[in-house]
Parts: C-alpha cells; structure tokens; sequence
C-alpha cells in the first residue's frame, strides 16, 4: 500500500486544519500528502509547500476514479449539501466506489456522533456512508465527530443580544470540541493508522447543557441569557415567525431533539487518544471568542 493520504475538501475549514496538522503535529512530509477540491486554485498555498493538488468532485465518478490513484488512504470529508433528495448520500458512495476502484487500501471519513441511532434529521447520510464504507471491505477509519464549538455561533450571539436563548433541548447535554481538536485527532489517526477498521468518537471532555453553557456565557461574556424551555413545535413555530426560512427550520429543530435525547451527550478521549492533547474547553472557547460572540 502506498503510504500517500489524500483529504477531500482541503479547501475547506477542517480539511485544511486536517492537512495542517498532517504536516505540523505529525511530521508527515508534503509528498506524502495529495490535497482535493472541486477548485483546485483555491489549493496555492499547500502547492507551494510541495502538496500534491488534484481535482475532487464528488458528482464526476470518472473524475475520483483518477483523482484517487495512487492513494493509499482517501479521507472522505461529509459533503454540505442538505437537499433533502439524498444527494450527500449519493455522492458519498460514489466517492466510496471510486475509491475503491482506484485502489486504495483504506478509506476514512467524517461521521456524526451516534449515527446509526440519531434523531439529527441528516445523520442517516452518515450511517449510510457508513454502511458503504463496511461494505467496500477496505480497511477503514470512521470519526463520529461531536458538534463543533462553533457551531454556538449559529445561535449564541442573537442570545446574548436578546438575553434569551429558545431551545427544545430540555435538560440534554451537547459535548462540543472544536474542529480545530477535531482535525488535529483525525491527522493523528491518519498519520499512525491502525489495521482493520476501527471507528472513533471525537467529542469535548464535558457535555452541557444549554442552561450550563449560558451560565458560563453570563459569567464570561458579562451578558445574562435567559434559557427558554419550548416543545418541538413551539421552537419551530417561533423559528418561522422570525423568518427563518421554512425548508430548513425541521433540520435545526432536529438538532434539539437530538440534544434532548442524548444523541450528542457522548464523551470519550479518542481526540487526547489519537493527537496527544486536551481537547479546549467550552470555557476556553467561550473567552477566547468573546469579540466575535459580542460583535
């Protein structure tokens, strides 16, 4: 096998920090590394550095087919495209069946905590591709990544600039890492690969609650929130009402349900395990984005 790792989505926020660390944290050398994006220009930068740029684009099956040759490890970063008609899911597998085609011995990929079982309206793409990844017979490496810290930016600044904070999630706690954690655990897995297939679960040292996290944002930010506990159908109506548009309000909804139900309440120490560092806390993160949160 050959020892080259190639990251989908490199232009991207955690395919990029992923690379980062290949080359950083693990000393992986940059010959070593083939960089994928639907546009390749936007890869200057780790071409430079002596990365290997190809074109990846998930709709061309001919196009991965090449693009994967050569590869050892393809990492799989989950697509964004949440159209309701299954097209992630699609593209997935196309990626999975290209990679297989080309040869590649190992195929990683971007997961949701608990997808088999979570009520996050989309986490049947993620168990899904899952399920495709298995079936290729490849070795594998499956990261269930726990929400982002900054996914909190989807809702905490309007909190902070209301002092109130709607939520369905009930008493469910959420364990958030930062991508940043995220990435630097996936290059170190990718960097000293285990055999066979082994999927990890990278999540924050702590789950919290929404009542948790406004408290620390009170403290921290010198803002109070007031968390405000609604139904299912409440949360929607008032997301409806402030105009969130009508096709993906049941998406963010789900996110609470799942919240409620635990699907995100998960905490291991795959992330200490696999780059060798604690994960930031949601303290930490809170303090360090306190212009941004308040802006």
């Amino acid at each position: 096998m050959t020892e080259t790792i190639l990251v989908t989505g490199a232009s991207g926020k955690l395919g990029g920090a992923v690379i980062r660390h290949l080359l950083d944290s693990q000393g992986v050398a940059p010959s070593r590394i083939v960089a994928g994006s639907r546009d390749p220009n936007k890869l200057a930068d780790l071409a430079a550095l002596g990365v290997a740029v190809r074109n990846v684009d998930f709709d061309n099956p001919e196009g991965l087919e090449t693009a994967f040759a050569g590869v050892g490890t393809v990492l799989i970063i989950s697509t964004d495209v949440l159209d309701g008609a299954d097209t992630r899911l699609r593209q997935h597998r196309t990626a999975v069946a290209a990679a297989k085609k080309a040869g590649a011995a190992r195929i990683a990929y971007t997961s949701i905590a608990n997808a088999d079982t979570s009520k996050v309206s989309f986490a049947p793409d993620h168990s899904g591709t899952e399920a495709a990844i298995k079936a290729s017979g490849l070795a594998y490496l499956i990261f269930r990544n726990s929400w982002y810290q900054e996914n909190l930016f989807m809702s905490l600044p309007q909190a902070l600039k209301t002092g109130q904070w709607y939520t369905s999630s009930s008493q469910g706690g959420t364990a958030f890492v930062a991508r940043d954690d995220i990435a630097a655990a996936i290059a170190g897995a990718l960097a000293n690969p285990p055999a066979g297939g082994v999927t990890y679960t990278l999540t924050g040292s702590e789950a919290l609650t929404k009542d948790e996290i406004a408290g620390l944002a009170g403290e921290i930010l010198g803002k109070p929130i007031q968390v405000v506990h609604l139904g299912d159908e409440q949360l929607a109506g008032g997301m409806k009402a402030a105009g969130v548009p009508e096709a993906i309000v049941p998406m963010l909804v789900s996110f609470d349900t799942a919240t409620r139900a635990g699907d995100l309440a998960t905490v291991t120490a795959d992330v200490t395990a696999l780059s060798g560092r604690q994960p930031l806390p949601v303290r930490d993160f809170l303090a360090a984005s306190k212009a941004a949160l308040l802006a």
